[in-house]
């Protein structure tokens, strides 16, 4: 079974700066299937804010042959010992809505779930540049939804520059995450996650986009002081 990982860390920007330009190839990395690096966003910041590219801060999602190769990677490689620093989780894939180039092979659909077991959610688009300011007045309302729902137990953004925009979220339940994309949560304006969906059918705002929904199996370390992200996992 392959592996999915989702990293954070505080290196220095440096670090960040460089494994945004070349991130973890798949040829010199023994067993990496796929990485992608961005460097952190606050939900629901500003448009013209530092908090909308944090190079102290960093994110890699990517897909391992097994859990060995995790292993191998955060001991050997010069990137993977400063992310052994900070908090990962390792992922089952369980579904997916529309696809990505980098990862054609996925099935729609890889496994059951149960309503109550939590759930790891990640989002990968390459933007339309012109489409931009578009996407940020639909977006940024889904933004803070996700970040102050109480299903969630941690949520960001991140981005690539000039196109590749990513969000991560941790939810209780799926159960919770599903009545929040379905604008069925008792939160303030419920249906905004909806309402977005609804526009981008209309018009897209990406060249591709894909949600994709995992169940965690482990995570390790500590983010910005936090552990336990994953409530079931810690019983």
């Amino acid at each position: 079974m392959t592996i999915f990982t989702f990293h954070l860390a505080e290196p220095r920007p440096s670090t960040t700066a460089g494994a945004l330009w070349k991130a973890p190839s798949v040829s010199s990395t023994p067993g990496l299937r796929y990485a992608e690096c961005l460097a952190l966003m606050r939900l629901g910041a500003p448009t013209v804010s530092p908090d909308r590219l944090q190079l102290r801060r960093i994110a890699m999602f990517a897909r391992w042959e097994d859990e060995a190769a995790v292993e191998r990677f955060l001991a050997e490689h010069r990137l993977g010992r400063e992310l052994a620093a900070g908090w990962h989780v390792r992922m089952q894939f369980l579904r997916r809505w529309s696809r990505l180039a980098a990862l054609p092979d996925l099935p729609a659909k890889a496994g059951e779930w149960d309503p109550a077991e939590p759930v790891v959610a990640v989002t990968l688009a390459r933007m339309r540049l012109l489409e931009v300011p578009r996407f940020l007045k639909w977006g940024k309302p889904v933004e803070r939804l996700v970040r102050d729902h109480p299903g969630a137990t941690l949520a960001l953004a991140a981005m690539r520059p000039p196109r590749t925009i990513s969000t991560f979220s941790v939810w209780r339940t799926v159960r919770e995450m599903e009545e929040m994309v379905r604008g069925h949560s008792g939160v303030p304006e419920p249906d905004r996650h909806a309402a977005a969906m609804v526009e981008r059918r209309r018009r897209d705002f990406h060249h591709e986009f894909a949600t994709l929904r995992f169940r965690p199996l482990s995570e390790h370390g500590s983010w910005q002081g936090r552990s336990g992200i994953v409530p079931t996992l810690h019983g």
